[in-house]
């Protein structure tokens, strides 16, 4: 059974940072790409940043870039969301996705294309 299990949100004031934890188990971690994504009541699901299966390549939304870095760990199936620089608009809850690593260079921003979903985990940035 393929889980993604996230971690890590909480409060934190404008400027601050959080580093979110995404544990993946149920396969073979190697082959698929992760990402990590955000929604609001009332607004769209929102592509936050995906990195390849290799970990070399990263993919990161113009409204993060700079301030969010995402980044995993094969040894403990664990991917990161590395986030600093924290504003107000980066509330939200935050999910971690695997994509087929075929699909990540044409859909890493696409969340139809991803497979697999974690639960979610709160992030709320006070002013």
């Amino acid at each position: 059974q393929v889980q993604l299990v996230e971690s890590g949100g909480g409060l934190v004031q404008t400027g601050g940072s959080v580093r979110l934890s995404c544990l993946a188990s149920g396969r073979t971690w190697r082959s698929y790409a992760l990402g990590w994504f955000r929604q609001t009541p009332g607004k769209e699901r929102e592509f936050v940043a995906a990195i390849s299966w290799s970990g070399g390549t990263a993919y990161y939304a113009d409204s993060v870039k700079g301030r969010f870095t995402i980044s995993r760990d094969y040894a403990k199936n664990t991917a990161y969301l590395q986030m600093t620089g924290l504003i107000p608009e980066d509330t939200a809850v935050y999910y971690c996705a695997d994509l087929e690593g075929r699909d990540y260079y044409t859909a890493y921003a696409d969340g139809d294309k991803y497979t697999y979903w974690g639960q979610g985990t709160q992030v709320t940035v006070s002013s």
